[in-house]
């Protein structure tokens, strides 16, 4: 007599159906940063590179723009090339990755990956961060050779202007090449590079520019940005104001929320 065979208990349906296994939160997030770091590729060091040139190259080179440097104007230029750094990254760079990945389809497939859409943007954000660090470092350690500076470092304002910043820019960034064709992303790109150099209040007093350009740069996020920068490196000269606080922490929250909208929209 043939023994009874045991049968698996099949699922009671009344409990609904099954979850599938979920990948963990730090598992995706180190996958995708493998995944980002891999699409920069060996293109990495060539960047970190640049960006160490372009801060020591508005250092040296701004001051030649300026007759006798004094030491107020090289400290004010200084201060300044920092947040040229993070504005560069955030602004320009990234729009134009993110806008090539939509182009090559890149992007639509880490949008069906089985990752928490807003992931992509937090990956990103920390390694553009990381890939800005460096050029910021270096770009200050170059005025200080240069012009004999002395700073005065508020660590806790520096760091949290410096993620602030990086989050902003990076943020309006990824909403623009997110939100216009890619195409038209990068060339908005090609010319917020030349109105963050060349028309903003970073490396020059806002006072310089006229009144209907310094009432437009008071609700930009721009000079906000450089401003809590700078109060951050020489704290003894500059003071934060809670207004540039406001203003960079809304443009922050513009530039997510309409990043996030689009990276979870269905298409």
């Amino acid at each position: 007599m043939s023994e009874p065979v045991a049968t698996p208990a099949s699922p009671n349906l009344q409990d609904g159906p099954v979850a599938p296994a979920q990948v963990s939160l730090w598992v995706a997030f180190l996958a995708m940063m493998r995944w980002s770091l891999a699409s920069i590729g060996s293109m990495l060091p060539l960047i970190v590179v640049i960006q160490a040139m372009l801060a020591a190259g508005i250092v040296i080179g701004f001051g030649f723009l300026i007759p006798e440097i004094t030491a107020e104007s090289a400290l004010f230029l200084s201060s300044g090339a920092p947040t040229i750094l993070l504005l560069t990254i955030g602004l320009v760079i990234v729009p134009q990755g993110v806008a090539r990945a939509r182009a090559s389809g890149a992007l639509d497939y880490q949008r069906a990956l089985p990752v928490s859409r807003p992931l992509v943007l937090t990956v990103d954000l920390v390694v553009w961060t990381l890939i800005a660090l460096p050029g910021v470092v270096i770009g200050l350690f170059v005025a200080w050779l240069r012009y004999d500076l002395t700073y005065s470092f508020d660590w806790p304002l520096l760091l949290l202007a410096s993620v602030l910043v990086t989050t902003m820019a990076t943020a309006v960034g990824y909403a623009i090449a997110v939100t216009l064709p890619p195409m038209l992303a990068q060339l908005a790109s090609q010319v917020l590079v030349f109105f963050v150099l060349l028309f903003s209040p970073i490396t020059f007093p806002a006072s310089q520019l006229p009144d209907w350009f310094q009432a437009l740069h008071a609700v930009l996020p721009i000079q906000p940005a450089a401003d809590l920068m700078r109060a951050g490196i020489a704290s003894d000269t500059y003071a934060a104001d809670g207004r540039d606080l406001l203003v960079l922490a809304l443009w922050t929250v513009i530039g997510l929320l309409v990043t996030t909208r689009a990276l979870v929209r269905r298409k």
